[in-house]
């Protein structure tokens, strides 16, 4: 089982990653990122249409568990982070996610 935190953080170290929902909508319409992460606290009406271009794109979108706060706490950021994408995943695991199952939601955050 892959440690979902430690997959972001590691991906965000190491690879490209694309903070905020107005890039992960751009890069959901445009096709540029691998996998799209959402906070599961991101607005309704930001999810939708993240999820809906994502599928158009054929790109995973995941919510994970934890909020916004939390999913900035993993990526090492001083600000909240209700979106992320993954245009490059560098030293981590990441995309095994989408590989080993088809789930929506992950298990990550202080639950």
């Amino acid at each position: 089982m892959i440690n979902i935190d430690k997959a972001i953080a590691l991906a965000v170290k190491t690879g490209k990653v694309s903070f905020g929902a107005n890039l992960a909508l751009q890069n959901a319409k445009t096709g540029k990122a691998k996998m799209i992460i959402l906070a599961s606290n991101c607005p309704k009406n930001i999810k939708v249409d993240i999820e809906h271009y994502g599928r158009i794109s054929k790109i995973p979108v995941i919510t994970y568990k934890g909020t916004s706060m939390d999913l900035a706490e993993v990526a090492g950021k001083f600000f909240i982070i209700s979106a992320l994408s993954i245009r490059e995943s560098g030293d981590s695991d990441i995309l095994k996610i989408i590989e080993t199952s088809e789930v929506q939601e992950v298990i990550g955050g202080e639950q």
